[in-house]
């Protein structure tokens, strides 16, 4: 029987030493930046509640892209040069520029009354009425794509609180097989669909755009504002007995074909598109914003909110910079810590060390010479076997006789003991301190 031998020698490689750095600084540095910028995206995300799901969900507003959505007005107006925004947030709808609404069917007359009344002194304003009923596509349709619809019916808007002294209609417009068409603005075109038209009727109606029948498809409120944008315009209505110059207009589209996806597959359509937004007082450059708070996509003000919005950002910056200086001082540090001295080493010759240091920087050099004689004194005393009763004269005396006998031509204790005392410079200090040192090794040995 054989078999297959394991070695047990080093497994080939190389091998990482203890301590070392598993991870290059490079790696760290684009893990840290690719996690924090995900974090920081996420944030914002959930703060102002964009990339958190599309909203091509085949209903009737500025992120649809089905025959009923706004989808291609609202890309139309932002590749004219209008700064279009969609917003979720009911705090936007009192910024400036103007405002383009598109509620639901079913959406509270009232809450759209209250917006608009609220506007009439901010911005111009633009409603557009729904008329199609829609529903999603079969998903086993070949082509079909996420946001299509099938069109179910028609039906008008029920706004009961809302400009209830105008009225709109649902009815054929044009001889069967004939296209149904419409003028104003100096522009003209066709309806995608003329068997179901929705018009208006209202006596403070300024007609902007007619059918062929002379249906109102699309109005200016005569509410007694003055709109100097139509001054020259053959419709010029408001000009006469001003009421309130700081009313901004209220434009109200009432066939939504002219304006939706289904319409804006004509140029001039896209024409009209412009003609109504600057009739409102819009140039390019100027905001246009879309309401989707009405069609169920609001969402409310929270902490994160506020720290992407101004002035609340400045602070958010602030910290972001702050967090970023802290990284980039912990990645210079990352990595094992170099070995560096401590401050007060071990050992003896280090105790000495700093104490000489202490003295020398607090210019005490002149006390140590007494002190450093009385210390030799006490250890001849025990290495010459003297009384250790003696005091000081008599212990000195004891100490030159036994250095006289040893070496009669040796300087005597007392006198190099004397001068140590008497020395205040570095200099002396150290000269005589070598003297009794090597006297108290000639007395020891």
């Amino acid at each position: 029987m054989s078999g297959v031998a394991f070695g047990t020698g080093p497994v080939a490689g190389t091998a990482i030493p203890v301590g070392a750095n598993p991870f290059s600084r490079r790696a760290v540095v684009g893990i840290v930046l690719i996690g924090s910028a995900l974090f920081i995206a996420l944030l914002w995300m959930i703060g102002t509640g964009n990339g958190m799901g599309t909203g091509n969900d085949g209903q009737a507003h500025a992120a649809g892209k089905g025959l009923n959505g706004y989808a291609a007005v609202a890309d139309f107006l932002d590749r004219r040069g209008f700064a279009v925004r969609k917003v979720k947030n009911e705090g936007a709808l009192a910024k400036k520029g103007l405002l383009v609404l598109t509620p639901p069917a079913f959406a509270e007359g009232e809450e759209i009354d209250r917006i608009v009344s609220a506007r009439r002194y901010i911005g111009p304003t633009l409603v557009i009425t729904p008329k199609w009923m829609a529903g999603p596509v079969d998903r086993q349709q070949k082509g079909a794509r996420r946001g299509w619809v099938r069109i179910m019916g028609a039906s008008g808007p029920n706004w009961q609180g809302f400009l209830d002294d105008v009225g709109v209609t649902l009815s054929p417009m044009g001889k069967a097989g004939a296209p149904a068409r419409w003028h104003g603005m100096g522009l003209g075109g066709v309806l995608p669909e003329g068997k179901q038209v929705l018009s208006g009727q209202g006596e403070r109606l300024v007609p902007l755009v007619e059918g062929q029948d002379g249906r109102i498809l699309a109005a200016m409120l005569d509410d007694g504002g003055y709109y100097p944008e139509l001054e020259d315009h053959a419709l010029a209505p408001m000009k006469t007995e001003v009421e309130d110059d700081d009313l901004y207009p209220l434009v109200l589209v009432f066939e939504p074909d002219l304006l939706d996806n289904y319409g804006m597959a004509r140029l001039e359509n896209a024409r009209l598109a412009e003609a109504l937004v600057r009739a409102g007082g819009i140039s390019p450059g100027d905001p246009v914003i879309f309401d989707m708070t009405l069609n169920g996509f609001g969402q409310s003000r929270n902490l994160l909110t506020l720290a992407f919005t101004p002035p609340f950002l400045a602070a958010t910056l602030c910290l972001l910079l702050a967090a970023t200086m802290i990284g980039w001082r912990a990645f210079l540090r990352f990595g094992p810590p170099a070995s560096t001295e401590r401050a007060i080493a071990f050992g003896k010759r280090a105790l000495v060390s700093n104490s000489a240091g202490l003295v020398r920087r607090a210019r005490r050099l002149h006390l140590l010479g007494g002190p450093y004689a009385d210390r030799i004194r006490e250890r001849l005393v025990r290495g010459l076997g003297l009384p250790r009763y003696l005091d000081t004269v008599h212990a000195e005396e004891a100490i030159d006789r036994a250095l006289a006998a040893r070496d009669p031509e040796a300087e005597p204790f007392s006198v190099l003991a004397a001068r140590l005392k008497r020395a205040r410079k570095a200099h002396d200090l150290l000269k005589a301190a070598r003297e009794l040192h090597a006297l108290e090794r000639k007395l020891i040995r």
